[in-house]
C-alpha cells in the first residue's frame, strides 16, 4: 500500500520574483538586440520561453489542503504546508481536502437483531489522513467513504435490537452513547485502507418501519403499563404490610385471620385501583 511521504518544494515567492527579473531582463535584451543578429534573438526568445515554462511549476497550497505530486504516474510526494511553492513543472499537482467534512447516509430498511423491520440513518464525521491511500488505495474515496458508512450502518443494526427485552441488553433505542462507539470502530476499520479518519459517528433516525410501527407502539404502551402496575403492586403490598403491623403494634383492633385477609384485599383494591374508590359506611357491627 501506498503511504503518505512529504515532499519538500523550493519557495514559489523565490522563484516567482527570479522568474519575473529574469523575464523582464529577456524582453529588455530582445528589445535591444540587433534584428540582424538571429542567434542573439533566438536565444532571447528561447530565454522567454523556459521561464515561461517554469512558471508552470508554481502552485499554492490553502489552509487544510494538500497537492500530490506524481510524475508520469509515479508517486513523488505531497506537499501540506500552504504558502506558494515551486515544484518540477512536468509534475501533476492533484488537490485533495484535509478539512473535516461529514454526511448523513440515507434511510435504509434493514432487521434488527430480533427480524424487525426498521428504519435507521447515521451521521459520520470524517476527514483525509493520507493522501496517498485516499487517492491510489481507492478509485473514488468520497463514494467509499459514502458506500462503506451505508454497509456499516446495515451491519450494525443487525447487530442490535430495537428495543431492549431484557437486563443489560444493548439496544438502537436505549443506548446511544454504546451504538455510536460500535459503529464508529466499524466504519473506522472499513475506510482504514483509503487513508480516512472517522471523528464521529451516530445514529440520526431511527423508527420501526411503517408496516409495523403501530404494532410495536402498542407493544410499548403495554409494556410501559405492565411495569408501571407492578410498581403500584409492589408499593401497595408495602403499604398493606406497613399498615397491619401498625394496627398490631398499637393494639388497635384484635383482627382473626379472617378479617386480616378481608382487609388486605380492600386496602389493594383501593390502592392499585386505576379510580378513587367509593366507601361504604357499616352502620352495623363489623360482622354485619
Amino acid at each position: 500500500m501506498l503511504k503518505e511521504k512529504e515532499h519538500r518544494a523550493t519557495n514559489g515567492l523565490f522563484v516567482l520574483l527570479v522568474g519575473l527579473a529574469v523575464l523582464a531582463m529577456s524582453i529588455i535584451g530582445l528589445g535591444a538586440a540587433n534584428a540582424e543578429r538571429d542567434a542573439v534573438v533566438v536565444a532571447w526568445i528561447i530565454l522567454i520561453g523556459l521561464v515561461c515554462f517554469a512558471f508552470g511549476g508554481l502552485f499554492t497550497v490553502n489552509p487544510n489542503d494538500a497537492k500530490v505530486l506524481t510524475l508520469f504516474g509515479k508517486y513523488i510526494g505531497t506537499v501540506r504546508e500552504a504558502g506558494l511553492w515551486f515544484a518540477n513543472p512536468f509534475y501533476v499537482k492533484k488537490r485533495i481536502s484535509l478539512r473535516i467534512r461529514n454526511f448523513e447516509t440515507a434511510k435504509l430498511k434493514v432487521n434488527d437483531n430480533h427480524g424487525n423491520p426498521i428504519e435507521i440513518a447515521a451521521v459520520v464525521v470524517w476527514k483525509v489522513v493520507d493522501s496517498a491511500e485516499a487517492l491510489f488505495e481507492v478509485d473514488d474515496y468520497q463514494h467509499y467513504v459514502q458506500t462503506q458508512s451505508e454497509s456499516a450502518v446495515r451491519a450494525l443494526a443487525q447487530t442490535f435490537p430495537y428495543d431492549a427485552h431484557a437486563t443489560g441488553e444493548i439496544a438502537l433505542s436505549t443506548h446511544p452513547q454504546e451504538v455510536a462507539k460500535g459503529l464508529q470502530a466499524a466504519i473506522s476499520e472499513r475506510l482504514e485502507k483509503a487513508g480516512v479518519q472517522v471523528i464521529e459517528a451516530r445514529i440520526s433516525h431511527l423508527a420501526y418501519a411503517p408496516e409495523i410501527a403501530s404494532a410495536m407502539l402498542r407493544r410499548q404502551q403495554a409494556s410501559a403499563i405492565i411495569a408501571a402496575r407492578a410498581k403500584i403492586v409492589e408499593g401497595a403490598v408495602g403499604m398493606v404490610e406497613n399498615a397491619l403491623d401498625l394496627i398490631s403494634q398499637k393494639s388497635l383492633v384484635v383482627l382473626d385471620d379472617e378479617r386480616k385477609a378481608q382487609m388486605v384485599s380492600n386496602l389493594l383494591v383501593v390502592l392499585c385501583s386505576d379510580r378513587d374508590a367509593q366507601p361504604i359506611v357499616n352502620t352495623g357491627t363489623i360482622y354485619q
